[in-house]
């Protein structure tokens, strides 16, 4: 009876082993958005977002595609000179991750809700929401 559940047991291994590596891959994959968003990296950016991406600004109402959210790095370049941003995994599940992230702008900070949707290393969709006007709730 023990050897029956031993191909089980592997499966199931193999199976965690699998997500944990999705989980992780996703994980690096968003610092890296981060990272790149601090210093307005565009080439970095372009390589993170798929082709076919849909960014969704809730706060401004407007969803942009890849090529409008590079061309808006000019803009938020000036905007986030002398910031930080700190970010974590609130969730990540079914190729969606939820993160909470601070805004931290020399004269102001912000905490956002951010979602990315991932497929094959590259994001298909995201959305931003405020959550608040200052990062006390980070």
């Amino acid at each position: 009876m023990v050897r029956n559940w031993r191909p089980f047991a592997l499966s199931m291994a193999a199976l965690a082993f699998l997500l944990t590596s999705a989980l992780a891959d996703d994980s690096a994959l968003i610092s890296r958005w981060y990272a790149a968003l601090l210093v307005a990296d565009r080439t970095e950016i372009s390589d993170l977002l798929s082709d076919d991406v849909r960014i969704k600004l809730d706060d401004l109402g407007i969803v942009q595609s890849k090529q409008e959210f590079i061309a808006s790095m000019d803009d938020w370049q000036g905007a986030v000179a002398g910031a930080a941003i700190r970010h974590r995994i609130a969730k990540s599940e079914g190729g969606v991750t939820t993160v909470i992230a601070c805004y931290d702008f020399p004269s102001n900070d912000m905490l956002m809700q951010e979602t990315f949707a991932v497929t094959d290393n590259r994001i298909t969709a995201s959305s931003q929401a405020a959550i608040s006007e200052t990062c006390d709730g980070y």
